[in-house]
């Protein structure tokens, strides 16, 4: 009885700080504190790894399927109640507000939730109290250790619109995202990919189960979150430095560093994951299948490239999913970008000109592997149709280990260009051919533009740089370049000599007296996808 008062009063002098909600307040005071440390969680993930798996606990599951798409958006997260926010008194710092979502249909595992502070970490217990919801919402019936689906951290306690924007959110499996420089969300990242695309092994989801986040009483300082990862293949150990700061154009950083075991082989393990979404971009598309003149989250993976080459891949949608590898030795970086700024090329009020792009600067070597890219099937822009990852050169079988550290740049551009060289802006695809002269069916026009203003004056007038392009498959007809009316863009434009059913790798850059002037720009191209695309 004594050793329980003790803790309850450790509590409660460890919480009043954090929030200012009583009836928030008295529900951790009373759970149990233990304490933290990011070494003990990353123990806690290496012994899991010899023993064998628990799935995740899912309370009344007949319950939470009764919580569908419409009832789970009844269901809010009372803001006053928020650890961090500082509301209701002088009681608490200000702070980044913490909010917790709710179990539903689509999230059903059990999350634990723990607050730390000075080395102490208290589980948040699931109460219905935390949350709005109408009197007949069926999540009422839940029991206290259902636990939450995620969180989201809501602006600084002092800004305006704290109340009404988040700007990082984890929810489901172990994907994460934030907003960039913009303040839209768009793409997400994930803590491990494991399977996905292989013909013989279903990809497989591990979840994140607990998190542990810490009190940040400085806006420009990182908020800093761990996670313990758990999967029948994998265990794993995350640690999250996060940074928003009061300067709202930076966008965000994320320094992560995360210790992943092996339970059992992996087909293919694939780390640092990206995922996104490319219905069409200004090629690759029926004309008639939707109004707007672009729908996508990104519209390229970009590499930097151990050598320091720079090269940019548009995204497809295919007709059958692909994975394109990518060998290399420690990269300096890539990422999937939205490079496209201009709403007149959506036309969209969900804004996806200002989705973010999401770059990966390793801070550690990630020595041999490939840069995988996976491109899926999609019919609409509701699904996420692309995943690039890093896969780490050898086998990756049981007992391995793999340490990562990382950084994650949601911003509106990649944070290092290349200020030498040009950078690919456009894509476009049609017939090839001459205008009056018949249209052959197996020839295709391609024109790639590039833009850099402070690179592409250094042309001479009367100059034009030479377009050196290659195809595993087909031919190039005829090639040429030529400048873009009304600014610095410069267009290579080719002919593909490309027999149906086949699948040619183009490579393609713009050089003056020898030198590169731009990027290098690579597509994979598929006749039959592009024949059906140019009908309409």
């Amino acid at each position: 009885m004594r050793n329980d008062r003790r803790a309850f009063l450790r509590n409660a002098s460890l919480l009043a700080g954090l929030m200012s909600a009583p009836a928030f307040r008295a529900a951790v005071a009373e759970a149990p504190s233990s304490p933290f440390s990011f070494e003990v969680l990353r123990a806690r993930a290496a012994a899991a790894a010899s023993a064998g798996y628990v799935p995740p606990y899912r309370p009344m599951p007949d319950v939470v399927a009764q919580i569908d798409y419409e009832a789970h958006g009844k269901i809010r997260f009372r803001t006053e109640t928020a650890p961090f926010s500082g509301q209701g008194g002088t009681q608490g710092p200000a702070g980044y507000p913490l909010e917790f979502f709710h179990l539903g249909k689509y999230f059903t595992k059990a999350v634990k939730m723990h607050l730390v502070l000075d080395g102490q970490a208290v589980e948040v217990p699931y109460s219905v109290d935390f949350f709005d919801m109408p009197e007949d919402s069926p999540a009422r019936v839940l029991p206290a250790d259902s636990g939450f689906a995620g969180f989201r951290l809501q602006e600084w306690n002092s800004a305006e619109d704290w109340r009404k924007q988040d700007w990082i959110a984890f929810l489901g499996a172990s994907y994460f995202r934030a907003i960039g420089a913009a303040g839209q969300y768009g793409l997400s990242a994930r803590g491990v990919a494991l399977n996905s695309a292989l013909p013989n092994l279903p990809e497989e989801f591990p979840d994140f189960t607990e998190f542990y986040i810490e009190e940040t009483t400085d806006p420009d300082a990182p908020v800093v979150i761990s996670a313990l990862l758990d999967g029948p293949s994998v265990t794993g150990a995350f640690r999250f430095h996060i940074r928003r700061g009061f300067d709202r154009t930076r966008g965000i950083t994320m320094d992560i560093e995360q210790s992943l075991f092996l339970r059992t082989d992996v087909g293919r393990l694939g780390l640092i994951p990206l995922t996104s979404m490319l219905w069409y971009g200004e090629y690759g598309r029926d004309r008639t299948i939707d109004w707007r003149p672009e729908v996508h989250d990104s519209d390229g993976l970009a590499l930097w490239t151990g050598a320091g080459e720079r090269i940019w891949r548009p995204l497809n949608d295919p007709t059958v999913t692909r994975v394109s590898a990518f060998m290399d030795e420690n990269p300096q970086g890539f990422g999937l970008l939205q490079r496209d700024r201009d709403f007149d090329h959506y036309q969209d009020g969900v804004m996806y000109d200002r989705r973010p792009s999401l770059w990966v600067e390793p801070l550690a070597p990630l020595g041999r592997g490939a840069i995988q890219l996976l491109e899926i099937p999609t019919d609409d822009e509701i699904h996420d149709n692309i995943g690039a990852f890093w896969v780490p050169e050898g086998p990756a079988v049981k007992g391995n280990r793999y340490d990562l550290h990382y950084r994650l740049h949601w911003q509106n551009d990649e944070p290092f260009p290349a200020m030498n060289i040009a950078r690919t802006v456009a894509t476009r695809i049609g017939e090839g051919g001459e205008p009056g002269k018949p249209r052959p069916d197996n020839l295709y026009r391609m024109a790639v533009e590039f833009d850099r203003p402070e690179v592409m004056r250094q042309i001479p007038y009367g100059v034009y740089p030479k377009v050196n392009i290659t195809t595993s498959r087909g031919a190039v007809i005829r090639s040429f370049s030529e400048p873009v009316p009304n600014g610095n863009i410069w267009r290579a434009v080719f002919d593909l000599e490309l027999q149906p059913g086949l699948l040619a790798d183009l490579r393609l850059y713009l050089d003056l007296d020898g030198k590169p002037l731009t990027e290098t720009w690579i597509y994979q191209f598929s006749s039959d996808l592009e024949k059906v695309a140019d009908k309409g």
